[in-house]
């Protein structure tokens, strides 16, 4: 997955507002996709400059919040994507938070739940449900490149492994790399995650 850094974002969504170039010339430009620089102008046009900002520390969300999210999502015709940008959020967030909503688990909303193997997958099923469920909103999971396919599986793995009990944390990234043992072992490293 490549990381943009938040000048070139801003440069290229400023270009994109400023001028009459399309997001296909400005991906053509800049070798990026265009549905990437969509994303990025929803979150501008949303969130305003901060839409760029790296974060320097994992942020934590109420149970209101966490509810609120999950509600607005259900009761509005709008895509995860959408979603995602006008909360600052990520779509494994959402994803994750309403499979513990969906099942029950309004209790483990409030704390980092101990997950278990099993549940990671579950989690990772329902965020890619819900890619799914955007299809007529936007387009479904299905129709993602395998590299846009493969950054949802990671940014889905990067919060919920953390959530697994340490000693089934390389049992899971294992299962994420589809058994292979250097990129699992290089992923957890990459991300510090204990295992």
């Amino acid at each position: 997955m490549t990381k943009y850094q938040p000048e070139l974002k801003v440069q290229i969504v400023h270009e994109y507002l400023t001028t009459s170039k399309s997001l296909s010339d400005l991906g053509e430009k800049y070798h990026i996709s265009y549905k990437l620089i969509s994303e990025w102008v929803n979150r501008y046009r949303l969130q305003g400059i901060d839409a760029f900002r790296h974060r320097k520390s994992r942020r934590f969300f109420s149970v209101d919040f966490k509810l609120r999210v999950i509600d607005y999502y259900q009761t509005h015709e709008e895509s995860m994507a959408s979603v995602v940008a006008k909360f600052d959020l990520l779509p494994h967030q959402i994803s994750a938070w309403r499979f513990q909503f969906q099942t029950g688990r309004i209790e483990a909303l409030k704390q980092q739940p101990q997950t278990t193997t099993s549940d990671l997958g579950n989690q990772l099923t329902q965020a890619f449900q819900d890619i799914k469920a955007d299809q007529g909103k936007e387009r479904s999971y299905m129709m993602l490149t395998k590299e846009e396919q493969a950054e949802i599986r990671l940014e889905s793995a990067k919060m919920l492994i953390p959530m697994i009990p340490l000693e089934k944390r390389w049992e899971a990234a294992l299962k994420v790399f589809g058994e292979d043992a250097e990129k699992a072992k290089a992923f957890l490293e990459k991300n510090h995650i204990e295992y």
